[in-house]
């Protein structure tokens, strides 16, 4: 999830800040300590996060563009010039165009907004723009909500009895607010100093930077792992009262299931799984970042060594071409595949599956799975030419009937013609001409159009008049005795007009002589 770090580099930033010591610091300096405590946090355990830095006055300007290298946002912070006024709204609009350039729409991100709580004089202030926010067309909205998910977090370098001596706080409440309500404020407990400002940016650390461990099992091997990016709670909208389900940190194994038969499912989002190597003091190795390079390798030398669970399953899915279906939770699974970046690099990846018993309809229900050697034969063939995949659904799904359709005219048109080509061939026809004749009849009494059943019933009396004298005398009693049963269908009289109800041929001693001689 990449993040953008938003500067606030106007002149109220620069005012002093009375600290014990003999060296002056401005409110500028207590976030620049602040932002080098998360810097130092993301380069050593958010090693894959990017991140960019923007500062703003009136004006804002890309300092550093999204990256990976910490050590030039540090660099960066320390080159900040001071300019004018606030204006926060510039500074949150070019945060849209710098992530909708760089990720699209899509893509979620943490925006992480550093200021002192003032908010500007005059037009282009955070008040000016809260005032005229319902005034506004379209091609000159606010910039929150921003167009992309998105969390916003307000690093305040002022207390709360600074910010609530004036309306700092409710206009800051308010961007949050805008911000469908993603997001938090966070101020200074007590006085400023450098010790309150790394507690106000370790709260942050712990609430959205703080990497997810988990313990990987498959029977009776493990392997701790950490999951990229952290996994979000999720909220299932048809709750009445909803919860939000968490994953669990003991993430086990239930089965392996061929690419094929998986395809490619609908998912809530996607997880790099890394390990986590331990010595045999049982301390973290990595992931992490040594400031010695010698160090650094040797770490990764005694790494490599160990035997470890996580390395041996990405191998093996990537060979056999399957996929580990993982439990995150109850009635909750996801699945563990390898996924290639390239021809040489490819990573283990987590994909989570929407909670509930049957995430995917054409597996069934996860917990009725089982393995092979449960079967009675083989259920993929002895030559592997064959899968018990898909499943076929119970209900027959409306999709998948031969449903009558009368959109145009000529579709009608085209069924009542039908009827009447098998009404001249009769008796050869009958079955045929009785099974069209019953397909409209069903039509017609689900769409209610029972003017249609009097009609058809009228044009087969008509047919009937004009059977030739060399016509079978079996033809006029069918047609007369179908013409019969439409009218009495017509009518919605519940005996004669129910839908399961079909049209028998009438039976005469034409018919049954007929039936003896065939």
């Amino acid at each position: 999830m990449p993040t953008v770090v938003v500067m606030d580099v106007s002149l109220s930033m620069t005012r002093p800040v009375s600290v014990e010591g003999s060296e002056e610091y401005q409110r500028k300096h207590l976030a620049v300590h602040g932002l080098t405590m998360l810097f130092e946090h993301m380069a050593t355990n958010y090693k894959l996060e990017f991140t960019a830095l923007v500062v703003f006055s009136s004006l804002w300007e890309l300092m550093v563009p999204f990256t990976r290298d910490y050590n030039t946002l540090q660099e960066a912070l320390s080159n900040m010039d001071d300019y004018d006024k606030t204006c926060l709204e510039s500074a949150l609009l070019g945060v849209c165009n710098i992530v909708q350039q760089e990720w699209g729409a899509a893509i979620p991100c943490q925006v992480v907004l550093v200021t002192d709580g003032c908010l500007g004089i005059g037009r282009g202030s955070l008040r000016h723009s809260l005032a005229t926010h319902n005034q506004r067309s379209d091609s000159n909205r606010f910039p929150l909500p921003f167009p992309f998910p998105s969390k916003l977090y307000v690093m305040c370098m002022a207390n709360l009895e600074e910010l609530q001596s004036t309306d700092s706080l409710d206009c800051l409440e308010r961007l949050i607010d805008l911000n469908n309500g993603e997001g938090q404020i966070f101020t200074i407990d007590g006085p400023l100093c450098l010790k309150n400002v790394q507690s106000m940016f370790g709260k942050l650390i712990d609430l959205a930077y703080t990497p997810f461990h988990a313990v990987l099992k498959c029977g009776h091997l493990t392997s701790d792992v950490q999951v990229f990016p952290r996994p979000e709670p999720f909220i299932i909208d048809e709750e009445i009262d909803p919860i939000p389900k968490v994953i669990n940190t003991d993430l086990e194994i239930v089965g392996f299931v061929d690419i094929a038969d998986i395809s490619s499912p609908p998912v809530l989002s996607r997880h790099l799984v890394l390990p986590i190597a331990l010595n045999r003091e049982g301390d973290e190795l990595g992931p992490g970042i040594t400031d010695d390079t010698e160090d650094e390798n040797s770490a990764n030398q005694i790494a490599g060594k160990i035997p470890n669970f996580c390395v041996l399953l990405h191998g093996s899915l990537k060979v056999e071409g399957m996929v580990a279906v993982v439990q995150l939770g109850p009635e909750w699974y996801g699945m563990l595949y390898s996924q290639a970046d390239s021809k040489k690099k490819s990573n283990l990846m987590m994909s989570l599956f929407e909670p509930g018993p049957e995430p995917l309809p054409w597996l069934g229900k996860m917990a009725q799975l089982g393995p092979i050697s449960d079967a009675k034969e083989n259920p993929y063939g002895e030559d592997d030419n064959k899968s018990p995949f898909p499943l076929q659904p119970k209900n027959k799904r409306s999709y998948a009937q031969n449903v009558t359709v009368w959109i145009k005219p000529s579709g009608l048109q085209t069924d009542v013609q039908k009827i009447l080509r098998n009404a001249r061939k009769l008796p050869e026809k009958t079955q045929t001409f009785y099974k069209e004749l019953n397909r409209l009849r069903k039509a017609a009494l689900a769409f209610g159009f029972l003017e249609l059943l009097k009609g058809v019933a009228d044009m087969l009396e008509r047919e009937c008049t004009l059977l030739p004298d060399t016509a079978h005398p079996d033809a006029a009693f069918q047609l007369t005795h179908a013409a019969q049963q439409l009218k009495a269908a017509s009518t919605g009289a519940s005996e004669y007009a129910a839908y399961d109800q079909n049209i028998a041929p009438l039976q005469t001693d034409f018919s049954s002589s007929s039936t003896e001689r065939m």
